[in-house]
């Protein structure tokens, strides 16, 4: 059998190689015929450590890295929503406060949510709003803020608030309102709580006029920016 010659550094051949008519036995791989699998080898190595260090620089970026980096333009995690949103602007509209609740709270690596009910007026005249704050520690929502709020209705844009603001108007249950600030947004919305008789039929509530509520709501967005920043 006649082999391929080396053709790095001339041919080598065996000098003490006897032609038979039996094969002979098949001789160790040289050098040559093992760099390729080596060379793989290493490169897989290389690429499973880098891969190794991705993941492990990735899992200590979402568990906190980014987020102490991150700018927070002073907003923090909130707990008790309801204590810090005064809306004293929407209840020169709606009614005296007359009570409050807040949902639990989330606090993640990477997001923090904070909600609150508070209702004005007593009995049919009961009005309520529905306050939500969410801090993203990592993601920018600004790409996203637009789409969302408008994908509940046609809003229209609302400046002299936070960075980026829309107010949606739902007529006689007043409105609801998306304000993005930095890595925060906030959302206010007002609602009724309707009421039947023994019949199933809707009571007369005599609701106030909520026409122009965001005016109400932009002033009362501004002061719960500034009290989320403290």
């Amino acid at each position: 059998m006649i082999s391929e010659p080396e053709l790095v550094g001339g041919a080598d051949f065996d000098g003490r190689e006897v032609l038979t008519e039996a094969d002979p036995p098949p001789s160790a791989p040289r050098d040559r015929s093992r760099r390729p699998w080596a060379w793989a080898l290493a490169g897989a190595l290389v690429a499973s450590a880098l891969w190794g260090g991705g993941l492990y620089g990735y899992g200590r970026w979402s568990d906190g890295r980014e987020e102490e980096a991150a700018d927070l333009g002073g907003y923090g995690v909130v707990e008790n929503l309801c204590e810090r949103a005064g809306l004293k602007a929407l209840g020169t509209v709606l009614g005296k406060r007359s009570g409050a609740g807040s949902s639990p709270s989330l606090d993640e690596p990477a997001l923090a949510q904070s909600s609150c009910s508070v209702t004005f007026g007593e009995g049919a005249r009961e009005q309520g709003v529905e306050v939500v704050y969410t801090l993203h520690k990592v993601t920018d929502p600004g790409p996203e803020f637009g789409a969302l709020a408008k994908h509940y209705g046609p809003a229209k844009s609302v400046g002299g608030v936070g960075e980026e603001a829309y107010f949606a108007d739902h007529g006689e249950d007043g409105g609801r309102m998306w304000v993005l600030d930095g890595q925060a947004v906030l959302e206010l919305s007002t609602y009724h709580s309707y009421y039947e008789d023994e019949n199933g039929k809707a009571v007369e509530q005599g609701v106030p006029d909520l026409s122009g509520i965001d005016v109400p709501m932009t002033q009362d967005a501004l002061a719960l920016l500034a009290e989320l920043r403290k």
